[in-house]
């Protein structure tokens, strides 16, 4: 695991480089990109920051880690932070299905069609609670198939990757900003085992954090 700091200002742009370095590399590497990023008020600014990158956009497919199951339009929902990367190719999750079950199997089969379910890069927050993606405090999402329907979340049932998909990802970045979360933060990077977040593998994690949200950490001495 990786953890840089980052000053306040500079995370969303810091965030989106990093972002673009991985989707350069893995067009160079296999001719596309496939990213899976998370929703939530976190990543907006980084959103709009790699939107005003030059990328080969025709060559990214851009897929949701997580949704909030709400109408089209619904203000919960958080596909429309998609449509500004100018991807070719975007992928929403289908949480206005009657079937979700089936929807989110579909899903799971799409993501194995277009990229053999290894996604380039995956971008995940980390909420108060310890959850990211849409893995509940105290409940198991599942581990099959890729895409799972949860119970009741902070008002919404919603789609997510499961930590399989997430975890056979090439780069995971978690990306935290503010001094609420700091206290979380330095729990998740103790290993405590009772946050979900920590489900995500280690090995070929970056952390990216501000320095409110690293407010509690001391890195080891040397």
């Amino acid at each position: 695991m990786r953890i840089e700091r980052i000053p306040n200002e500079m995370l969303a742009a810091r965030a989106a480089l990093w972002i673009a370095d991985r989707l350069w590399e893995s067009i160079a590497d296999r001719g596309s990109a496939h990213i899976a990023v998370s929703g939530g008020t976190t990543p907006a600014a980084m959103l709009a920051a790699l939107a005003e990158l030059r990328l080969p956009w025709d060559n990214v497919n851009v897929w949701q880690v997580d949704e909030r199951v709400a109408p089209d339009g619904d203000p919960a929902r958080n596909a429309g932070q998609l449509i500004p990367l100018r991807a070719a190719h975007l992928h929403p999750l289908p949480v206005t299905a009657t079937d979700l079950a089936a929807a989110a199997a579909e899903y799971a089969a799409e993501l194995t069609r277009a990229c053999g379910g290894v996604l380039d890069v995956v971008h995940l927050g980390l909420g108060d609670d310890g959850h990211t993606a849409s893995w509940p405090p105290g409940v198991n999402v599942g581990t099959d198939p890729d895409v799972a329907v949860t119970s009741e979340f902070r008002g919404h049932v919603r789609l997510t990757l499961t930590p399989p998909a997430v975890n056979r990802a090439r780069a995971v970045m978690l990306l935290v900003a503010g001094g609420a979360k700091a206290a979380v933060l330095e729990r998740f990077l103790a290993a405590d085992r009772a946050l979900p977040a920590t489900l995500v593998r280690r090995d070929n994690l970056t952390v990216l954090a501000d320095d409110d949200a690293l407010a509690n950490h001391r890195a080891p001495s040397s």
